[in-house]
């Protein structure tokens, strides 16, 4: 155990290699006073001699965390007097690293909060740096999707995955279910769009021989294969009504019969579902059960679109060059990530992969620049502007973006002024609506 100058702590300190994950003791004015084995494995000694500062060595900060635009558990734990956690990018050997901070208050003999024990878990299905992980992200709506998916992800409540198309919900579904602790078991997945009554019943349920025509042998259904693991409902919107009851009906009781079939049986599975639709409208206009809805509805979690997240264009147009091109030749420039920043991305992470794959194809060197990008855009109609166009006015731009922003946030005027970093005020201005 490496500690400070005295040993007044050991006794203290000695109680954090009892921690099966990186354990720090700090006092009440941030200074690291010792680490456990697990601590010093996955991040490095730290010289205490230098009195070090926790938020200094997590982050390169003078100042705690909370004085410099981020969430500090220690200032809340203190506050509350209670067990607090949050979701931190540290500076960590391997780079910046996604950590899911738990801080533990440790009162004295006189009640007041004298020590804490934080306890930090490395976060592994997402990634802060360049990377071959999916999950790629450091902007704070990324963060705060990643802190409710390591939060939900070792229960077993039912999750529901909100967001527009392309934005990862089936990555943030495996994400739920790798941190579960069903994770040695299956995910199972159901793409919801398009199905008829009979075919969703027999994916998901399953038929028995002579259940209908065609069917000439026993076929166990998704359910069966979810068994023990998680079952992935995608699109649960475009459940047909009709099987919304049998849907129900499974998740209340954990009991189903296969099409054709008397016999009940019984699955146990942890349920994610995912729609980019309206589900609470849609049940306020008849075409989602409620009951359904509230039963799906345990955790919802919000999926940013790539709008909302601009900052990590950077970070995931690298990472996607890096997957698409396993040489590691081409290289994106600054030109190419502004001309990027400017798209609005109707169709999110999926429509960035699809143009730098066709940046790929265009470039005639190893290098995808600004002119690139605009090339890649000019031979897809959908991004061409109309042919009468005339050039306008910075404010007309301004208000085309704001018009067109609104229009993506759903009419939702307090979300679309946090997206272009303006108040709500500013934004009705700004359209003249004051």
């Amino acid at each position: 155990m490496q500690l400070i100058a005295s040993d007044k702590h050991a006794d203290l300190a000695a109680i954090l290699d009892g921690f099966d994950v990186p354990a720090i003791l700090v006092s009440a004015d941030y200074l690291i006073l010792a680490t456990n084995r697990n601590y010093r494995e996955a991040f490095g000694d730290i010289e205490h001699l230098t009195s070090p500062r926790c938020y200094g060595v997590s982050h390169g900060f003078d100042v705690p965390c909370d004085q410099a635009g981020e969430s500090c558990p220690l200032s809340a734990a203190r506050e509350s007097g209670n067990k607090e956690r949050v979701l931190h990018i540290h500076q960590t050997p391997r780079g910046r690293e996604h950590v899911d901070v738990e801080m533990l208050p440790i009162k004295a003999a006189d009640g007041t909060l004298k020590y804490f024990v934080e306890l930090l878990k490395h976060v592994p299905v997402a990634s802060a740096e360049i990377s071959d992980v999916d999950m790629v992200g450091s902007s704070p709506a990324f963060n705060a999707m990643l802190e409710n998916i390591t939060r939900v992800g070792p229960t077993d409540a039912s999750v529901l995955l909100l967001g527009e198309s392309g934005t990862g919900k089936e990555l943030a579904a495996l994400a739920i279910h790798q941190a579960s602790k069903r994770s040695q078991a299956a995910m199972v997945t159901l793409e919801c769009s398009g199905l008829t009554d009979t075919l969703f019943e027999s994916e998901l349920f399953g038929h028995v021989k002579g259940a209908f025509t065609g069917a000439v042998f026993n076929s166990p259904g998704l359910i069966e294969a979810a068994d023990g693991g998680t079952l992935f409902l995608d699109e649960i919107g475009d459940v047909p009504m009709q099987m919304q009851v049998k849907l129900l009906r499974l998740i209340e009781t954990g009991t189903y019969r296969p099409v054709g079939s008397r016999e009940s049986k019984r699955a146990d599975f942890r349920l994610v579902c995912a729609t980019h639709k309206n589900i609470l409208d849609m049940v306020n206009n008849g075409l989602f059960r409620q009951d359904l809805y509230y039963r799906i509805n345990v955790f919802p979690i919000h999926m940013p679109s790539l709008l909302e997240r601009i900052s990590d264009i950077p970070l995931l147009a690298n990472s996607i060059v890096q997957k698409l091109d396993r040489s590691g030749r081409h290289i994106l420039t600054d030109s190419a990530i502004r001309e990027l920043k400017k798209l609005s991305f109707a169709g999110n992470i999926r429509e960035l992969r699809n143009i730098l794959a066709r940046a790929l194809v265009l470039t005639n060197t190893h290098v995808i620049d600004g002119k690139v990008i605009r090339q890649c855009l000019s031979i897809d109609p959908h991004n061409l502007p109309p042919a009468d166009s005339e050039p306008v006015d910075l404010k007309t731009n301004e208000t085309l973006y704001l018009q067109k922003l609104l229009a993506r946030c759903n009419g939702d005027k307090n979300k679309a002024a946090a997206i272009a970093g303006i108040s709500a005020r500013s934004l009705y201005r700004k359209l003249g609506e004051e």
